[in-house]
């Protein structure tokens, strides 16, 4: 959007010369959370000049250099509130754990201040009154939210990121001409060029752990009812997560324990009530895949087939594994025999359903007041019209309906067969190729996408994490490498997938030009 990269340029520009001197000397390309308040903490370091950096960076690399087109708008107030923050680090120290943390929220999430398009030019201008539940907790931590990012439009896609706000692809910044992925690729590129230092997004089938498998990140889907999707527009709310990206563990896990917790604005979330939230970080422990049983879930990532290239590198990472102490348990496939999905009437809920209901608490704030609406006001990407189409023409069970009640039993009934499953061969998670090809060209629709997340996690509601696994084509394409385990064992997750990173460190950063 021109006036985000307009007034990035005037922020920039009215940056003072001290926080300009410190910005330099501090190079926040791959600076973790713990690098920033180090250099607070040393008096090397203002929040404001953290934030002239990242500024500085989106200025150069998202609309012209490697032009990624990452970002959508710039927080205007960004240099404001770093102001005010710098005034009450020097009276009382760090204001919470997130304090300075510039953070890129994904188009979707209801932001006060900025527009929150869903991708959307329909949802153009849209500015919401209130915080989404996320927005809120990460602010109250001290964050900044920095930039909204670019999107698949309505969240639809998990292949690419294209919407019809901006103009063109964002561009995976590994390799230009390379996707992203979606939906949450523009948080993914702009985290993994260092626009911000950490993102939020939003995974209904892939759309967090896809991007961050494209992007050498690490991507966190909660179990379903930890955290909140109150204030981020939805896709269907029997799948959607909303939560971190990030370019460590260690970060995700920082912005993991702000954003976890009850809702009373989300009833799912009332699944957290009662129990207790481990402390996360807790569970950053070098030596944490010693002793572990891991089984490989060929069922997610052998049903159309992988490319040879992630075959070799899912094949190093179970040697890394095991190197570190763990115990790959294969075949440890999952009965699903019974498991069957009800056939014929209607379908529970879905996007008909939810954004109609998204619409009548946004009654009149709203440039468009439905999704007839927004098919009227033809302003979507061409690709999208037959999938808007199709779920304005449905029509969706209510909850508490058969169709609601059949949809629940069968996603109950896959987690019982995983639980149980785990349980025989004493897995303590599974692993799998995050996705089964490298990214695709931009503008390929021909080769295989390789999406291999949109059954298991999203079906049962348990958690998984996509952590960088190694590079494919010349070790310049990345991939990932998810841990899927029980429903509410996120600490378990944490513990491998992070002595993983610390025995492998595939991470780095991206050349930008």
């Amino acid at each position: 959007m021109r006036v985000g990269l307009l007034l990035c340029v005037s922020l920039v520009l009215a940056v003072s010369p001290v926080a300009r001197t410190q910005s330099q000397s501090f190079d926040v390309a791959e600076a973790t959370i713990a690098d920033i308040h180090r250099a607070m903490h040393a008096g090397r370091l203002t929040c404001n000049a953290v934030v002239s950096a990242y500024l500085t960076r989106i200025e150069a690399h998202d609309k012209r250099g490697a032009a990624l087109n990452a970002i959508v708008q710039v927080n205007n107030a960004a240099q404001r509130e770093a102001a005010e923050l710098d005034r009450r680090y020097t009276a009382s120290g760090l204001t919470g754990p997130l304090h300075c943390i510039p953070t890129i929220v994904k188009d979707n999430f209801e932001t006060i201040g900025l527009q929150s398009a869903a991708g959307s030019l329909a949802l153009q201008g849209f500015v919401s009154d209130r915080d989404a539940f996320l927005v809120d907790r990460i602010k109250s931590a001290g964050a900044i939210v920095l930039a909204k990012s670019n999107m698949a439009e309505w969240a639809f896609s998990p292949l690419e990121t294209v919407n019809s706000l901006l103009s063109g692809y964002t561009r995976n910044p590994y390799a230009t001409d390379r996707v992203t992925a979606g939906s949450s690729g523009g948080t993914a590129a702009a985290v993994a060029a260092s626009f911000g230092a950490v993102g939020l997004g939003s995974d209904t089938g892939n759309s967090i752990r896809g991007p961050a498998a494209h992007q050498a990140l690490v991507g966190i889907r909660s179990t379903m009812g930890l955290t909140s999707r109150t204030g981020v527009v939805p896709l269907n709310l029997l799948a959607d997560i909303a939560g971190p990206m990030t370019r460590t563990m260690a970060d995700a896990v920082a912005v993991f324990q702000v954003i976890v917790g009850e809702d009373p604005d989300d009833a799912v979330t009332a699944q957290s009530r009662g129990r207790a939230i481990p402390v996360y970080a807790e569970s950053l422990k070098a030596d944490g895949l010693k002793g572990a049983r891991l089984g490989v879930l060929r069922q997610a990532y052998e049903r159309g087939g992988v490319d040879p290239a992630v075959v070799t590198v899912f094949t190093a990472a179970l040697a890394a594994l095991e190197r570190a102490g763990a115990t790959i348990v294969d075949p440890a496939a999952i009965d699903l025999t019974a498991v069957r999905r009800a056939q014929g009437g209607s379908t529970c809920g879905g996007f008909k359903y939810d954004i109609e209901q998204w619409f009548a608490r946004h009654a009149g704030k709203t440039p468009v007041d439905s999704l007839a609406d927004v098919i009227k006001s033809r302003k979507f990407h061409p690709s999208i019209q037959a999938r808007l189409q199709s779920a304005e023409d449905s029509t969706p069970a209510v909850p508490g309906s058969p169709a609601c009640v059949a949809e629940a039993d069968y996603r109950k009934a896959y987690g019982a067969a995983v639980t149980a499953r785990m349980d025989e061969l004493k897995l303590a998670a599974y692993v799998y190729p995050t996705w089964s090809y490298p990214p695709r060209l931009i503008g390929d629709l021909n080769t295989p996408g390789g999406d291999n997340s949109q059954v298991f996690s999203p079906t049962t509601g348990f958690p998984s994490i996509s952590v960088p696994m190694g590079y494919t084509r010349e070790n310049r394409l990345p991939a990932g490498i998810t841990f899927f385990g029980r429903a509410w064992d996120e600490a378990t997750l944490i513990r491998l997938g992070y002595a993983y990173e610390q025995a492998t460190r595939h991470r780095r950063a991206p050349v930008l030009r």
